[in-house]
Formats: structure tokens, sequence, C-alpha cells
């Protein structure tokens, strides 16, 4: 028999912590299963839980916090003090307003808080997440390792989120570029050709008409239009600041063929990323349910984790609420199955985020994949139609001359 150190969850919502004898680790969560605790770590190291306070979610300015994480990162694990760690990463910010921001915080250090109680009075830049797993950090003594970690998830997330918008930029480009080439055609190139028809009174062909009258209303109406989508673009946008039309908007985007699947893995990966930095932090499960919700971009899966951790709290553990939230892909449920009951949670999350990352690339890459050729195949038939004419147009006026 081997004594074996656990963290886990109560049917309240409370850590608890402790060491159990058993064979294994598979034994072990077992064990703790049938006293009603969900176990979040089975291992003969032991790790230490915290109770920690969560602060309000205000979303970070990404790009400026990578920067600052990586580097205090870097320089705490030199050996550096903090105090100093600080000062040579504000020197080396570039952008003077994140720079204020380091001098704050190390204004605020100076005065006798903490590193998390400082980084807590600018939450449009430090998540929850952050400022609770540097709480955990300062609590344990192991603040450079809990930078690692941090460094880690925003440089993931970074990496995921440049990818989409990368992927995203010349299917983009494809579609604005060949719907200017058709306004070009029908607002300037059309009517130089409609004036050969007017002068030679033939009678047009159908195709033609078709082409002529199209230009005609872009000619007369196309402020018009422009004014009308800039309306309508102006009224979804407000109402999707509402709460309800938030709900609307997240829920259409789910249902989008191909899309809304890229976007369900990109939040699952988001999600897994965020549980597996704090749960292998010793954040409480619950807080840690609260936290990664909030950084969801998606409000009807967010809303969905509600449930989940109301089960988590009646002592259902976390892998059963989650799949009878049904939000995620069903392979998320079974992975936290398994690691609930080998009691290593954490390292199942970070492998479900691992998974999921290069899902949503894949499903990002099959998505482009389909999306450019159909705004070629869209444009040339458009293009193709407005040639058409011209040529039934010219063949017609050829006819009338022989």
């Amino acid at each position: 028999m081997t004594t074996y150190f656990f963290r886990a969850v109560a049917a309240d919502g409370k850590p608890r912590s402790g060491s159990l004898a058993g064979e294994s680790e598979k034994s072990v969560a077992k064990e703790l299963r049938k006293q009603g605790l969900t176990p979040v770590y089975v291992g003969t190291e032991e790790r230490k839980t915290f109770d920690l306070k969560l602060p309000g979610f205000s979303a970070s300015r990404k790009k400026d916090v990578l920067f600052f994480t990586q580097e205090l990162s870097t320089l705490l694990n030199a050996g550096v003090p903090l105090d100093r760690a600080i000062t040579i990463t504000s020197e080396l910010s570039e952008k003077p307003v994140f720079r204020a921001v380091i001098l704050d915080l190390l204004r605020v250090l100076k005065g006798g808080k903490s590193l998390a109680e400082s980084l807590a009075t600018h939450p449009d830049y430090f998540s929850d997440l952050f400022v609770n797993m540097v709480r955990a950090g300062e609590a344990s003594g192991t603040l450079a390792s809990v930078f690692d970690r941090l460094a880690q998830f925003e440089r993931s997330r970074d990496e995921l989120r440049g990818y989409i918008i990368s992927s995203m930029i010349y299917p983009g480009l494809l579609a604005l570029v060949g719907a200017g080439s058709i306004f070009v055609l029908l607002n300037f190139v059309v009517p130089r050709f409609a004036s050969v028809f007017e002068e030679s009174r033939m009678k047009i062909p159908l195709p033609t008409q078709i082409m002529l009258e199209a230009s005609r209303i872009v000619q007369n109406y196309w402020w018009m239009a422009a004014g009308g989508m800039a309306t309508a673009a102006l009224a979804l946008r407000t109402y999707i600041r509402t709460t309800t039309g938030r709900m609307w908007w997240d829920t259409f985007r789910l249902r989008v063929p191909l899309l809304g699947d890229a976007l369900r893995k990109a939040e699952t990966a988001r999600f897994a990323r965020a549980m597996a930095t704090l749960v292998a932090n010793s954040v409480p499960l619950v807080q840690s349910l609260g936290i990664a919700s909030a950084i969801l971009n998606n409000k009807k899966i967010a809303g969905a984790l509600e449930a989940v951790s109301t089960g988590v709290k009646r002592g259902e553990g976390i892998a059963a609420p989650l799949r009878r939230a049904a939000v995620f892909p069903a392979l998320a449920g079974h992975l936290l199955s398994v690691g609930e009951e080998t009691g290593r949670l954490d390292q199942m999350f970070a492998q479900m985020a691992d998974i999921y990352e290069a899902e949503t690339k894949s499903a990002i890459k099959r998505f482009t994949s389909l999306f450019e050729p159909l705004v070629i195949l869209v444009m040339g038939l458009m293009v193709g139609a407005l040639i058409l004419s011209m040529l039934l147009a010219i063949t017609s006026i050829n006819e009338v001359a022989v």
C-alpha cells in the first residue's frame, strides 16, 4: 500500500486535501468518489490548496499582457528580485500607456500591497485568471513557475487567435475585391457600353436589359444601399450589446455550418486551457469554472457552465454535468471522466486543450478551404454573366449591321 496525497472538491464546493493509502492512484480516486468528493489531484507529491477570492472580470489588453508575462517569467526564473524585474519590464515596454500601468503596479507593490493586489487594480489588463494565479503563486512561494504557466497560457491563446484571424484575412479580402470589381463594372464600365445601344435604338437582348437595369440601379441608388447596410449593421451591433441580443447572436453563430463547429472547438480549447492552468495551480474547482466561463467569448456556452458549477457543488463531479450541458464536443466529457477516475484532472484538461486547439485549426482550415472557392465561384458567375450580356449585345449589333 502506498500513501497518496489528494486534492478534491466536496459537495458544498469547498476544496479538501489530505492523504489516503491505496494500491494505485485510480483506487484512491475511486475511494474519494465514494466519499462524495470529486478528485482534482491524486499523486505521491503533496500539493497545497488556497482559498482564493474572485475579483470582477474585465478583458485584458492581450498583446501587452503577453509581453509582460513572458518578460517577467524570464527575469524571475533568472533570480531577479520582483521589484527589479517589474522595473526592467517597464523599461522594455514600447507602449507608453502600458509602461505607465507597469510603473503603477510597482508603486502599489512598494506601498505594501502584494503583487496580486497590485494587478487587481488594473482589471482592464489583468483578468481574474491572471490575478488568482499570481495570488496562489505568492502564497506557495512559486511565483516564477506560476508566471511560466501564465506565459504558456497567454502564448497558446494568442497563437490560436492569430491563426484564426490570419486564416480569415484572405477569404475576406477576396470577397471585398470581388464585390469592388462588380461595383466598378456596373458603375463605370457598363454605362459607357450602354450608350452604344441608346444610339443604335436596336432591340436589346433580355440578359443585356437586366445588366443595364442593374447598372442604373447601382448608379442611382448605391448610396441608399450603402446607407441601408450601414444602418442595419449599426442596429445589429446595438442589439448584440444587449444581453438578449448577445445570447441570440452567439447561439446563431454556433448553428452556422462549418463555422459553428470551428467556434465551438475554439471555445472548448480556451475553456480547457484556462481550467488546466487554474486547477494545476490549486485554484478550487468551482471558482475555476467561474473564472474560465468569464473568459469565454460565447455567452451561450458560458451560461451553460453555471449548471456545471451547480453539479460540482452537489458532488456530481465535473464530467457528468459537462456532458448534460451538451455545449462542448462529446469527447471532452469522456476525457474528464478519465481525469476524475485517475485523479489527474489538471493533466486531462491540458490534454483536452491540446486536442481542441489542433481541432480548431483543422476546422478553420476546412471552413476557409470551402469558403475561398465559393467566393471565387460566385464572383466568377457574376462577372461571367456581365461579360455574356455584353457579348450578346455585341452579337446583336453585328446582326443588325449585316
